[in-house]
């Protein structure tokens, strides 16, 4: 379900269906208000965040929206993560739930600490 050809994120989230496009959006501009000096590009055909190297990844796929902080964050925020299903690096959240936008936001911030 990831679009290969997305050469930017406005691409890459134009390639879906409405309701996962707002749930995108919604995680895009929460991600990029938490680190406003990340770049942002499109890396392992999915949006990235960079700062000092990958900060976050996410893509959406059939069922949820996948957010890849890093194991360190998972590990870190894992008791906050519960209500999810998680792995080493990736955080599955379904689509047909609301996005825990302010638990993103913390994790994102504790990423940037720790790329400084």
């Amino acid at each position: 379900m990831i679009p290969s050809d997305a050469r930017t994120i406005a691409d890459y989230v134009a390639s879906f269906e409405p309701e996962v496009q707002e749930l995108l959006i919604q995680l895009w501009e929460t991600v990029s208000t938490a680190a406003p000096e990340a770049k942002e590009t499109i890396k392992y055909a999915m949006p990235t965040l960079v700062l000092r190297g990958n900060l976050v990844h996410f893509a959406a796929f059939k069922s949820h929206i996948g957010f890849y902080p890093g194991s360190g964050a998972i590990a870190h925020f894992s008791e906050k993560l519960k209500a999810y299903s998680t792995s080493k690096g990736a955080i599955r959240f379904p689509l047909d739930e609301p996005l825990p936008l302010a638990l993103v936001t913390e994790i994102v911030r504790y990423r940037v600490e720790q790329s400084r």
